[in-house]
């Protein structure tokens, strides 16, 4: 079902605002004042001896809401939305994520550029390391654009490397994908990514809990990862060092009781620690869609059987889109791999002995020629190059 998308702000937004915006308040501390006073409006009246009575809200925290709560400049932040194009809504609409709002601590609102739908609720995350190598964003790639294929809403960062590739996937596939920002969306971080939120505001949304003009500071990032776990049934972790932001969305999303899964890659690689880390304490290994239907149970089990037919027809144009070698910009030792085919089956070491490169420069070579579709593992070593489907 698709909500009907109005294109104002949710009714009585200036109230919420007013409260979320006040000093003290964050997602946990709004929630306990509307619960204790019955209402937004009821809360922004309170006395700080009545706030004082709210767990968590001493006679300091209390001050500083009265102080505050008639200070944020509502117009100007209203006028900025409507300059960018953005609708801001409450939980209490129809149009707030239902997923979102189930969480412990979910926003109280909203800021949306692009569309939220109800179809939204199957969605997937894809998170992972902003400086990535071309498997990972090669892999990225790949899952975004298999899983819109097949009716997923890709959910991301809008981050630099495997952020940027996840979205992208999706885009390619023509399918939903909803970037979640660690600022204000009077903002684009990073920068160079601007056309890239404006074509995801197109084919689904971008969205921050941050007031429009807020900077992207550090700080903010981990709010914004428990909201790509929250808005996804699983979170796909591609490319991961042990430091990264991403291993916090894995981390939310099992709090939030949600699956967590990871591509793995080489063990040498520091890229790879942290998914391999996820991998080890219990996440599930994914290097198809079937392994993330697998992975979301139920769910996915009543998927299976439409969407293994609609994942072969997306990985078959695949082939001639995101991995098409006409496309791709192959290294050295690549376009020397496949010029050695001469259409029977190599093993592994035919390959390295005609390539001439060393055995650890054809070992990633071609398991980046198999990523891009370009070349294909058969049983006992033996590599055999693609031949392209006629269409």
């Amino acid at each position: 079902m698709t909500v009907v998308w109005r294109n104002g702000h949710s009714e009585g937004i200036e109230h919420w605002l007013r409260l979320t915006r006040a000093e003290g308040v964050g997602s946990v501390r709004f929630a306990r004042l509307v619960k204790e006073f019955g209402s937004v409006e009821n809360a922004l009246c309170a006395s700080v001896a009545e706030m004082v009575r709210v767990e968590d809200i001493g006679e300091a925290t209390a001050e500083k809401i009265a102080r505050s709560r008639d200070k944020f400049d509502i117009a100007k932040e209203l006028e900025l939305a409507e300059k960018h194009k953005v609708v801001v809504i409450h939980w209490d609409d129809e149009r707030y994520p239902p997923a979102l709002k189930s969480i412990y601590d979910p926003p109280p609102v909203l800021y949306v550029r692009g569309t939220l739908e109800r179809s939204d609720a199957l969605s997937v995350s894809i998170v992972g390391s902003r400086r990535c190598s071309a498997y990972g964003s090669e892999q990225a790639s790949r899952f975004g654009y298999l899983l819109a294929s097949a009716g997923f809403t890709i959910v991301s960062g809008l981050a630099r490397g495997i952020d940027t590739a996840a979205h992208r996937g999706a885009l390619s596939a023509k399918g939903r994908t909803i970037a979640v920002e660690g600022c204000g969306l009077a903002k684009v971080f990073p920068l160079e990514n601007e056309k890239l939120a404006a074509m995801i505001a197109e084919a689904g949304a971008v969205v921050s809990e941050l007031a429009m003009e807020y900077e992207p500071l550090a700080e903010n990032f981990p709010a914004r990862n428990r909201i790509i776990a929250a808005l996804s049934l699983g979170t796909l972790v591609v490319e991961a060092p042990y430091n990264s932001g991403a291993l916090l969305t894995a981390r939310a999303s099992l709090e939030y009781n949600r699956e967590v899964m990871a591509v793995p890659g080489k063990i040498d690689s520091p890229l790879n620690g942290g998914c391999h880390r996820l991998i080890k304490d219990g996440a599930r290994l994914v290097d198809s869609i079937e392994d993330i239907l697998d992975a979301l149970g139920y769910v996915g089990e009543g998927l299976k059987t439409h969407t293994s037919e609609a994942a072969q027809q997306a990985e078959e144009k695949a082939q001639t889109t995101l991995f098409d070698s006409a496309r791709l910009n192959l290294s050295a030792v690549e376009k020397a791999i496949l010029a050695g085919f001469d259409g029977e089956p190599m093993h592994i070491e035919e390959i390295i002995s005609k390539s001439g490169f060393a055995a650890g420069q054809v070992h990633s070579a071609v398991i980046s020629l198999q990523l891009k579709g370009l070349v294909r593992q058969l049983p006992g070593g033996l590599y055999a190059k693609r031949i392209k489907t006629e269409r």
